[in-house]
């Protein structure tokens, strides 16, 4: 575990082979924070890079469906995103143990749409929208994206994808137009 000076780490909520998120506290303010950093102990250029990605695309949005950045701290000479807690789990984890009912599964779907609509506006593309970037706070019917690290910020109104032969995200997740295949899986003619 990291140890951070005016942060207390309460519990690992998640690691992947590249990036690992603690639960905790901010110990001034008496704020509960999420804490992302790097899992290994020497990341690469470009995982550090994709870190600080992500914060650049979420630094300044100021939406509710989206997991604020409070700032940016160090660990090793490495970034460590300091992220909003407002006491949610991923649904991924919620799914696990629960089902939803019909009237949560409609608050859900409605307020991701309102999310990715305002995303949109601002010219933002997750390009990973799926169940353990949704953030939920069933309790408090709290419903925040998190996770923009191949997020892309796009100029102007109908830009052309950068790289528009590599495939970014979850496979399973990912929409039929970036995989190149429609309804029938058949490939789409480029």
């Amino acid at each position: 575990m990291i140890s951070i000076p005016g942060y207390r780490i309460d519990e690992e909520l998640y690691t992947n082979p590249h990036t690992v998120i603690y639960r905790g506290m901010q110990l001034e303010e008496q704020k509960p924070v999420i804490l992302k950093t790097l899992t290994p102990p020497y990341p690469t250029p470009a995982q550090i890079s994709q870190l600080l990605h992500e914060s650049e695309i979420i630094k300044n949005l100021s939406l509710p469906g989206i997991v604020k950045l409070y700032k940016i701290e160090t660990y090793n000479h490495f970034p460590v995103l300091v992220l909003e807690d407002f006491g949610g789990i991923s649904l991924k984890d919620f799914l696990r143990n629960n089902q939803l009912e019909l009237q949560q599964f409609l608050h859900i779907a409605i307020k991701l749409a309102e999310t990715i609509g305002q995303l949109h506006e601002h010219h933002i593309i997750h390009k990973d929208i799926k169940p353990s970037n949704i953030i939920v706070n069933i309790e408090t019917g709290d419903v925040k994206i998190a996770d923009f690290a191949i997020a892309s910020l796009l100029p102007g109104e109908n830009p052309a994808p950068s790289h528009p032969h590599l495939l970014e995200g979850t496979l399973a997740y990912m929409s039929p137009e970036q995989t190149g295949t429609h309804e029938s899986g058949d490939r789409l003619p480029h």
